[in-house]
């Protein structure tokens, strides 16, 4: 999907009026909208069948929702993205959102132009978050708030914020592809954090720094 220039969309989304607006509002902006879904149980079809490059996802919705649907998608299209565009911005759903494999979080208050502009982003590899939604997030980050839970403070002290969450991830056996798409980071920085936390550590692989986690953890 990276880099072409008509990235094939599907809008989901329960309501008939903003389905149509967004198409054509994505159409006027490059892309080619190849369906439209009412619920995650059309979507899932819908994905199966036309593969897109991105799929833009509405939360709430009847039958099944959103963030129920959004892995189901990544499974019956592998190699597309899916962009969550909701009224929420409630910290839960976020954080459901990025575990599921959200490629972005952005707000239906968002102008339309910064949305193309956003889902062209996710067309070249870039996250897509809105601006509310990045700061919350930061939030989350720097108050604890870690995907995973908790590791022993002799570990957690050694390390960044974000080494512990690679940490983390890395005993929840997810790949540097995972681990970049969880954190809406590079799988060059997953790599340059990993470096710098077994430095500082004092183990040379990553087993090594598993391995003296579960001893901590004791």
């Amino acid at each position: 999907m990276r880099g072409k220039m008509s990235e094939r969309i599907l809008v989901v989304d329960d309501h008939p009026l903003t389905r149509d607006a967004l198409a054509s509002l994505l159409e006027q902006g490059g892309f080619v909208v190849v369906g439209e879904a009412a619920d995650g149980a059309e979507a899932l079809a819908l994905a199966h069948e036309l593969q897109p490059d991105i799929v833009l996802l509405d939360l709430s919705m009847p039958g099944l929702d959103g963030l129920a649907a959004l892995p189901r998608l990544r499974t019956a299209a592998p190699h597309c993205e899916v962009v969550v565009l909701t009224a929420s911005g409630s910290e839960e759903n976020l954080l459901a959102a990025i575990r599921a494999g959200a490629a972005g979080y952005l707000l239906k208050s968002e102008p339309p132009e910064r949305i193309v502009a956003f889902l062209r982003g996710v067309a070249n590899g870039e996250a897509a978050l809105s601006g509310e939604i990045a700061r919350r997030l930061l939030d989350q980050l720097r108050t604890g708030g870690r995907i995973g839970g908790g590791v022993p403070n002799g570990i957690a002290d050694a390390l960044s914020a974000r080494e512990v969450e690679v940490l983390l991830l890395l005993d929840d056996h997810l790949s540097t592809d995972d681990i970049a798409r969880r954190l809406f980071i590079s799988e060059h920085t997953v790599r340059s954090h990993v470096k710098s936390m077994l430095r500082k550590l004092g183990v040379s692989s990553r087993r090594d720094a598993l391995e003296r986690l579960a001893v901590a953890r004791r």
